[in-house]
This record gives C-alpha cells, sequence and structure tokens, in this order.
C-alpha cells in the first residue's frame, strides 16, 4: 500500500512539473523582442539634371525647287547627270535659241530706229519745226522699244534653263527632242537642298505648357544648351552632328493635340535624307535640384497614387505619397513629397508595415545613371 501510493503522487507531480517548465519557457521568449527586419534603402541627394525629350519626327528639304521652263520651245540638250550635285545658275537645259534670237534681233533694229527719230524730233523741236505731241509720241515710242528688247533678251536668256538653287538634281522627266511650254504643269526635273536639313518633330501641347510653368515657377533653368538637338536614326544609330532648334508651330493639331517643332541639322555627308524617320533629343532645361529615386522604391495604391516608404531618424518606417513628374533612364523624377536626404526603401518592401522597427542598410538593386551634368536623357 505505501508502494502504490509513492507512485501515486509522483504521478501527480508529473504534470505539474512539466507545466512549470512550459510556464518558465513561455516567460523567456516572451521577453526576447523579434529581430527587426533588415530592409535596403537608398538615400536621396537633390542633384543637377538636364532634362530632354525623345520625340519621334521626319525629316524635310531645306528648300526644293522645280524646274520649269519660262519660253516655249524644243529642247536641244540635257547638260546634268541624274542625282548629282548642281549649283545655283547651272546650265540644265538648252532650249532651241533661233526664234528667240530672231525676235531679239527685230527688237534691237526697232530700238535704234526709234532712239535716232526720239533724238531727231528733240533737235527739230528746239526749232519748232515739229509739234510738242510728235515729239512726245516720238519719245514713247523709243521707250517702249527699250521695253521690247529687254524682252527679247530675257526669252533668249531663258532658252538655257538655269538652276534656281544649289543641291541634289533628281530625274529628268523630258528628253531632247521634247517640246516644252511657258507655265507648263510638268517640272523638267527637281532640285533639293540637303545642307542644311529640316527635322519636324511633334510634342503634346499638355507636355509643352507644363514645361512653361516649369521655367516661369523657376523649377527649370533655360540655360544656352537648350536650342542644342541631337538625333537618332531609324536603326537605332546616333546622328553624330548636332542640330539647333529652329521654332515652334503657332497652331496645335486639332487630331492630335500636339504642336510641331522644327530642328536644323547639318548634313555635309548627305546621310539624311528627306522623308526619313528619326527620333530627336531636345534639351528642355536644367532642373538645378532634382530629386531621383529608383523606379523600384515606388508603389501604388488602388486609387493610382505613387507611393514610397521612407526611414525615419528612428529606423521606423512611413509611408509618403509622392508626385512623380518623368522617368529619367531608370529612376522617377519627383516633384513633390521629398526632401533632400530622405531615406527611401527599395528592398524588402514586402515585409514592411506602418510604423515598425527596421534595420536599414545600403540597397544593393539600385545603380541609377552617375553624370547628371547633361548626358542624363529623359523619356517621355
Amino acid at each position: 500500500m505505501a508502494l502504490n501510493s509513492s507512485i501515486r503522487a509522483s504521478q501527480a507531480l508529473v504534470p505539474l512539473t512539466l507545466a512549470a517548465l512550459l510556464v518558465g519557457c513561455g516567460k523567456q521568449e516572451a521577453a526576447q523582442p523579434p529581430a527587426a527586419p533588415q530592409v535596403g534603402v537608398y538615400q536621396v541627394h537633390a542633384q543637377r539634371l538636364l532634362l530632354s525629350s525623345d520625340l519621334p519626327g521626319r525629316t524635310s528639304a531645306y528648300r526644293v525647287a522645280e524646274v520649269r521652263p519660262q519660253v516655249s520651245g524644243v529642247i536641244q540638250k540635257r547638260t546634268f547627270v541624274e542625282g548629282s550635285e548642281v549649283k545655283q545658275g547651272q546650265a540644265l537645259y538648252q532650249i532651241d535659241p533661233r526664234t528667240y534670237n530672231a525676235q531679239q534681233a527685230r527688237a534691237e533694229a526697232n530700238l535704234r530706229t526709234t532712239g535716232n527719230l526720239a533724238q531727231r524730233y528733240q533737235r527739230l523741236l528746239q526749232t519748232n519745226a515739229i509739234s510738242q505731241q510728235q515729239f512726245d509720241d516720238a519719245q514713247a515710242a523709243w521707250l517702249q522699244a527699250q521695253a521690247d528688247a529687254q524682252v527679247a533678251r530675257i526669252n533668249v536668256q531663258y532658252t538655257q534653263v538655269l538652276s534656281p538653287i544649289s543641291g541634289r538634281i533628281g530625274r529628268s522627266s523630258v528628253t531632247e527632242g521634247a517640246l516644252v511650254t511657258n507655265g507648263q504643269a510638268q517640272e523638267l526635273a527637281t532640285v533639293t537642298q540637303l545642307d542644311p536639313i529640316y527635322v519636324d518633330v511633334t510634342q503634346p501641347i499638355t507636355k509643352l505648357l507644363g514645361l512653361q510653368r516649369a521655367l516661369a515657377a523657376g523649377h527649370l533653368q533655360n540655360g544656352e544648351s537648350q536650342t542644342e538637338v541631337g538625333l537618332s536614326l531609324d536603326d537605332g544609330s546616333a546622328y553624330p552632328l548636332k542640330g539647333t532648334l529652329k521654332f515652334s508651330e503657332v497652331r496645335v493639331d486639332p487630331t492630335t493635340g500636339s504642336v510641331t517643332l522644327r530642328a536644323e541639322f547639318p548634313n555635309p555627308q548627305r546621310t539624311l535624307l528627306p522623308g526619313m524617320f528619326v527620333r530627336a533629343q531636345i534639351n528642355e532645361g536644367v532642373d538645378e535640384a532634382a530629386l531621383l529615386v529608383p523606379q523600384q522604391a515606388v508603389v501604388r495604391d488602388t486609387r493610382g497614387q505613387s507611393l514610397v516608404w521612407l526611414v525615419t531618424a528612428g529606423n521606423q518606417v512611413e509611408q509618403r505619397e509622392v508626385q512623380t513628374v518623368r522617368t529619367v533612364g531608370n529612376a522617377w523624377l519627383i516633384g513633390k513629397g521629398l526632401n533632400d536626404g530622405d531615406r527611401v526603401v527599395t528592398e524588402g518592401l514586402q515585409r514592411l508595415s506602418k510604423g515598425i522597427q527596421v534595420e536599414p542598410v545600403e540597397a544593393s538593386n539600385v545603380q541609377l545613371v552617375s553624370d547628371f551634368t547633361g548626358k542624363a536623357q529623359a523619356a517621355n
């Protein structure tokens, strides 16, 4: 009996001992706070940034002249090579000049006759041998003959069809023996000036208005480099020469809501031809205190509002609304919501909740453009 009592007493003490041990372990675990999650942060710094827009456009000729005859006749010969460079005033076609040479000779003869008569009447008028009316008629006939002779000489000159501008000439639409007429609708050939060449690009009017407001508010500075324009060709290669922004169109296209900007590029090698599709990089201005954050740091809520997670001075996190202006490379340009020196979280966003303590370390997933002195390109 005594042995059984001892066994029952021992069995009764086992649950109590286990319960005490569990309670003790629970107190030890409760006494250890959970470790703060480690997050990667990027510190925002204000920096100088040259903003530019990459806009689509097409090339257009600097000057185009359609060559047409100014007198009628038969083409005797063509004096140029199709596709070659021609100079202003260079002869392109020769029209049969014989008829016009004869007209000039007749006009010169009439000019001599009327001139002699006018001089003779002037001497006779001094002696009152003729009336004033006769003298006036002779003078008028002489002046008329001068005009006729000048027209005849011009028509002879027009039998040589000259190039109105310097440039590259295209194919000829007529051959030797063709009859051409003054003022005909079909051009004989077309001369196109390719150096320099224009590039016409379009920009949304909303963006142009935003730039004007930013310049007026002092957020952007209009530097000397604003008129400089870069160019990329359709195959992705960069055009080696820089252009100059000339003007902006004064009307908005009602179908697209955009305006046309025109830039002028040197084209000494004739690399650019009219009608080519290109992309122009137009400088808009300089932001002396631009705030850039990595794109992975910006999230959006259900309203579409841009948000970032900030690490405060006490290593706690808070969420803040920001205004994203545009992308610059792989970063967002921030308009409002951040200050110089703020630390934004770029790694470990899924472990964050408002107000928790974190262990910030330098982010390893951030590689922003390092040169912000004029080489950064702003995308639309």
